[in-house]
């Protein structure tokens, strides 16, 4: 179960980007390729819904922060199904050592959808709520909502402009030069495309960069959408998409902080074109969180790079749905806390959102050594 504070074994290196009850616990088993301490082997990782009872069927695209008061906040669309325009971003704060609180509904724009909602906490520790409205992804306009309440409050919304949507699913990074890097991307009549927008000055005015591209005209006319982000040491940033019938997790690389960036090219992760999420921890170590399947957004899993995402290996499994059952976990969201444990919604089924919990000593070490040695 995750611990009320980090062990003593638990040094904190490197720099940071960004920072119920309990329904199910599922006992670990990793991998044989992977080195882990001898006392993780017992830890749990736990799972729970974040409502029981919403004034809503229907919930997709959540997200996650940890506020400086050390609670969790976690946010997403919801309403009678997505597109319909009586969807709007909903929230709820979870206190630490407390339960989530009952949704509350925090933008409902009149006769419109809400898409996507994104948390950010940024280095002044104001926690920003971008989200998207509009008919459809190929129309929608982007927004954002401040709050110095650790979520409690929110300040009315401000319109970014047109062509500029803010991070279009998965949390913006603040770089070691102080800039914030946002994956956005754009979902055409006929084509995907993933960008990058960049703001050196807190968020004030935001600058545009891409499209990021295979050069492939087959590849490039599917596209990605949907970037997560790694800085794998000041001012290279590797990036992860997800691909339009492709199969595969597609990666990029930046080293001039997100304004450039290397050909698109295909990893060795299986995707079924699905949301992912990423995570830099402490000591170095990378975390990704996707569906490993080609064909179904099930099961929920896990994997840890040693090498700044390059190569991935799989290490636990959230949640799975049962051979045969319909539906889908999807759409992740992924922090790492002050305590160094894995915070993580995703959805459920289209209908609810699941938060779990992953504690740092479930996390694998490096063969070689250098993970262990780094806890």
């Amino acid at each position: 179960m995750m611990a009320d504070s980090p062990p003593a074994h638990r040094p904190r290196t490197g720099w940071r980007h960004g920072a119920g009850f309990v329904a199910f616990t599922f006992t670990i088993v990793f991998l044989p390729a992977l080195s882990t301490m001898a006392s993780a082997q017992n830890l749990e990782h736990t799972t729970r819904f974040i409502w029981e009872v919403a004034p809503f069927p229907r919930a997709h695209a959540s997200t996650i922060v940890e506020a400086p008061d050390g609670s969790l906040i976690a946010a997403w669309f919801g309403g009678s199904g997505e597109g319909q325009e009586d969807v709007g971003v909903w929230s709820s704060r979870k206190p630490e050592g407390g339960e989530w609180s009952s949704p509350t509904q925090v933008y409902k724009e009149p006769e419109q959808p809400a898409w996507n909602p994104v948390l950010f906490r940024d280095a002044s520790d104001t926690i920003w709520l971008f989200f998207k409205v509009g008919p459809s992804p190929r129309s929608w306009s982007g927004a954002y909502m401040k709050s110095t309440t650790s979520g409690q409050r929110w300040t009315d919304p401000v319109w970014l402009p047109a062509g500029m949507l803010g991070p279009v699913r998965a949390k913006p990074i603040t770089l070691a030069n102080g800039d914030i890097l946002a994956g956005t991307s754009l979902e055409s009549y006929r084509t995907w495309s993933s960008w990058m927008e960049i703001s050196s000055d807190g968020g004030e005015t935001w600058s545009k960069h891409g499209p990021i591209l295979f050069g492939d005209m087959e590849r490039d006319r599917r596209g990605t959408i949907q970037p997560t982000l790694l800085e794998i040491e000041p001012g290279v940033v590797r990036a992860f998409f997800r691909t339009n019938r492709m199969g595969k997790i597609a990666m990029s690389l930046s080293r001039d902080a997100g304004k450039s960036w290397s050909p698109l090219r295909l990893t060795d992760r299986d995707h079924p074109s699905a949301g992912i999420d990423t995570v830099r921890l402490d000591d170095g170590r990378c975390i990704l969180i996707y569906n490993p399947s080609t064909t179904r957004r099930t099961p929920l899993s896990l994997a840890v790079s040693f090498d700044d995402g390059d190569t991935w290996k799989d290490f636990l499994v959230i949640e799975a749905l049962e051979e045969g059952q319909r539906g889908e976990l999807s759409y992740p969201a992924m922090i790492q806390d002050a305590n160094g444990d894995l915070q993580i919604t995703y959805t459920w089924n289209r209908r609810r959102i699941r938060h779990a919990t992953v504690p740092f000593d479930l996390i694998p070490g490096d063969p070689a050594g250098a993970g262990d040695a780094a806890r």
